[in-house]
């Protein structure tokens, strides 16, 4: 799934603009914007809302780590307000190589509500690349997970190596712990000079009174390539983007509010299909998995009440190929699957169909290609051959 922002910039509606003739098209009236009748569309709204409709409800489970919305909508605004401390705001850019945990999420919310850009980095891209994206995107800070620091750090020395008359600054680095990980590689970013995450909100005001762009057309966050065949190529989502692919996910999926997602799919793959955002806005909880396994998701789906994942077609193999000993069946609900990237090889679906019927599985697969719907359930009238030739 590609997203890209829109082709046509639309500037300030007006009730009179030019048709295209070269006449003057005219409204009913002549009655202009005003902060009473329009408003720029963001998704950071969605987690204002979230957080005073269901602010009990939990937000991000990563193992003994949960939030509450409440507590997420603090924590993004504590993150926002220590970003602007430092005068990281509009025209700023912030980089994450982080993989699937709370810092990341938050970071969907925390550094655009402080009018700065995100850039969410792959951490399976290699030093050299990161140093590419890190100078191009002009990153200010540096957000790194305690996995990934020397990663990041061998990608600021190849900056430094590189910068033109040895004149580099160093961005702010900020590494973030996590109970998962080995401590020595914490410990060794902390003598490094790092910042710890935590320590950094609290720098940073719970009650930060952030504002929404004035221009639904600003940029929200940054993505890139991979960099397989040239130097990695820059998308820029903007918010107007991000808050219409947000609730089109959910239409589109027929999500319900309060779904149960577990992150299988990277944050910084496109900004997790935007997902990230939909969550918000079905005021729903992220799973968050910081290694994807076959064992690692059968067991969120049986103990943590999942109901919907995304994949790319490898990641289905792996689950439906997993060891018995790995698996957890039957499942306890049926859980909604959505694949993208590629359609599903037509033997991996039949597999998973006479599976499912012996085992009483249910899993409904939903696959994308661009807008359109092509896969319907996994137990309606189409036969499952019939039913994959679709794809």
């Amino acid at each position: 799934m590609i997203i890209t922002i829109d082709t046509i910039k639309r500037t300030q509606s007006r009730s009179i603009s030019e048709s295209s003739d070269g006449g003057v098209e005219r409204d009913i009236d002549d009655l202009p914007k005003n902060p009473a009748n329009y408003t720029a569309l963001t998704p950071l709204g969605f987690l204002e809302r979230a957080a005073l409709v269901h602010p009990t409800r939990k937000s991000v489970v990563h193992g003994s780590v949960i939030y509450t919305w409440q507590q997420t909508y603090r924590r993004c605004r504590q993150l926002a307000s220590a970003l602007t401390k430092r005068d990281v705001t509009y025209g700023s850019t912030v980089a994450v190589i982080a993989p699937n945990i709370p810092a990341m999420y938050e970071a969907h919310f925390g550094v655009p509500m402080s009018g700065a850009v995100l850039n969410a980095v792959n951490v399976r891209l290699n030093a050299q690349t990161i140093a590419f994206l890190l100078g191009h995107s002009q990153s200010a800070v540096i957000m790194v997970d305690q996995e990934f620091y020397t990663l990041a750090e061998e990608a600021l020395k190849i900056m430094a190596d590189t910068s033109k008359n040895g004149k580099f600054k160093p961005p702010i680095l900020i590494v973030i712990a996590d109970e998962n990980c080995d401590p020595k590689s914490l410990q060794y970013a902390l003598e490094r000079g790092a910042v710890e995450y935590e320590k950094f909100l609290e720098t940073g005001h719970p009650e930060f009174a952030w504002k929404p762009p004035e221009d639904e057309w600003h940029s929200i966050a940054l993505g890139y390539t991979s960099g397989t065949t040239a130097s990695p190529k820059g998308v820029v989502l903007h918010h107007r983007g991000a808050y219409l692919m947000a609730l089109s996910n959910a239409v589109v999926w027929g999500m319900n509010e309060g779904a149960v997602y577990l992150w299988t799919l990277p944050m910084f793959h496109c900004n997790g299909w935007c997902f990230t955002w939909t969550l918000a806005a079905l005021c729903g909880t992220s799973i968050c998995l910081r290694q994807v396994t076959a064992k690692g998701v059968y067991s969120a789906i049986a103990n943590l009440g999942v109901t919907h994942f995304c994949a790319a077609p490898v990641v289905l193999n792996t689950i439906v190929n997993a060891p018995k000993k790995e698996t957890i069946l039957p499942l306890p609900r049926v859980v909604h699957v959505m694949t993208a990237g590629a359609a599903p090889p037509l033997q991996f679906s039949l597999q998973w169909h006479n599976e499912a019927s012996e085992s009483h599985t249910l899993m409904d697969f939903l696959k994308l290609m661009g807008p359109q719907r092509y896969v319907r359930g996994s137990r309606s009238g189409i036969h499952c051959h019939q039913k994959t030739k679709l794809v």
